[in-house]
């Protein structure tokens, strides 16, 4: 009896791994896109199909932020509207916690089980981006923004830490010890050290360059950040944080990322409507694409193959071959697109694997 209970319980434990695996490969298959549409909610893309599959009715809330949990399993979304962020089961697509943050909360970063979402106190409703520009002296003058950190087991902020004016682009030095952060507002990059948020240093940058998206360099050598109104991007030593380059780049660059292989930098020149493609090791500007309206944010698929724009303007995404970054289609119904990560995380402007 004791031997036939034996090879029972080794057969349901080998029915279980089975499924367990099956369940796990048929995850892998099925690669999936999510977007954050500012009036219509989280868009879902199957990237096998390349087609938008469902949206996740987050309503009007105004989703923007975006960034996925380790297993892929809770998708959290910072909601302008509503002032919180969203915990969304990504197999149901529904709700299940929020939590308040604060006026404005935008952009989104997941890493060691906490999220670091940025807001801003001071917010009066009225966007630079939206509006075409506003006095530095205004930005000043303002409370600063805040990032908020949230347990993501309780959901619950555990602490803010004040910024710089209008904080765009989060980031993560290599070894996870920093958090940096760009600041449009007062044309800065923060620094922090992560877990206590006490400030580490604080990098000048140009007088109304506005930085916007910020990436560090696949050898964790050097940092890119964008340059909205100066149009340009800087790269910072990772050691000291002192400029050691600065680029030219096409109207209003904002979203910023490394190709998979390492080879290639990505600016989304949003304002001239425009990918530019730039040499990874000596940033020299190799080749451009047409894309679509206000594309601030993108992704590569997780195989590598194609790249992902999410275009506000343009209300959808872009799909671009990623060997000639040529425009092969164009995903709809996505209205006021704003960010987009993958699943399983690939590069890109917001997330990376």
């Amino acid at each position: 009896m004791h031997l036939k209970q034996t090879a029972a319980r080794i057969a349901l434990l080998s029915v279980i791994a089975v499924i367990g695996t099956g369940a796990t490969l048929a995850r892998a298959a099925a690669p999936t896109a999510y977007v954050t549409s500012e009036t219509a909610g989280v868009g879902v893309i199957d990237l096998d199909q390349m087609t938008l599959a469902k949206t996740f009715p987050v309503g009007d809330d105004g989703p923007r932020g975006l960034s996925l949990n380790a297993d892929g399993t809770r998708l959290f979304v910072a909601n302008k509207k509503t002032g919180d962020l969203a915990e969304i089961d990504t197999s149901t697509g529904q709700v299940t916690r929020r939590v308040k943050i604060g006026k404005n909360p935008e952009f989104v970063r997941v890493r060691g089980g906490y999220a670091y979402v940025t807001y801003e106190p001071g917010d009066t409703g009225a966007s630079p981006s939206a509006s075409g520009g506003k006095d530095d002296d205004d930005d000043a003058n303002k409370p600063p923004a805040e990032i908020a950190v949230i347990d993501l087991k309780s959901l619950k902020v555990i602490h803010s830490v004040k910024s710089g004016h209008e904080t765009e682009g989060v980031e993560f030095s290599p070894d996870g010890k920093l958090l940096l952060v760009a600041n449009e507002g007062d044309d800065t990059v923060s620094v922090y050290r992560v877990g206590t948020g006490k400030p580490f240093r604080t990098v000048q940058l140009p007088k109304g360059s506005r930085p916007r998206g910020i990436r560090a360099s696949p050898d964790g050598m050097q940092y890119v950040v964008t340059l909205e109104n100066s149009n340009k991007f800087v790269v910072l030593d990772a050691g000291d944080l002192k400029t050691v380059k600065t680029v030219d780049t096409k109207l209003g660059p904002y979203g910023v990322a490394f190709d998979p292989s390492g080879k290639y930098l990505l600016v989304a020149a949003a304002r001239d409507k425009t990918l530019q493609v730039f040499d990874a090791k000596t940033y020299e500007h190799i080749s451009d694409a047409a894309i679509g309206q206000r594309c601030w944010h993108f992704s590569f698929t997780p195989d590598g193959t194609k790249l992902l724009l999410a275009c506000g303007r343009s209300n959808g995404v872009y799909v671009l071959d990623a060997t000639n970054y040529q425009t092969i289609k164009q995903i709809g119904d996505l209205p006021l697109a704003w960010g987009i990560v993958t699943w399983p995380r690939s590069n890109g402007s917001i997330e990376s694997h």
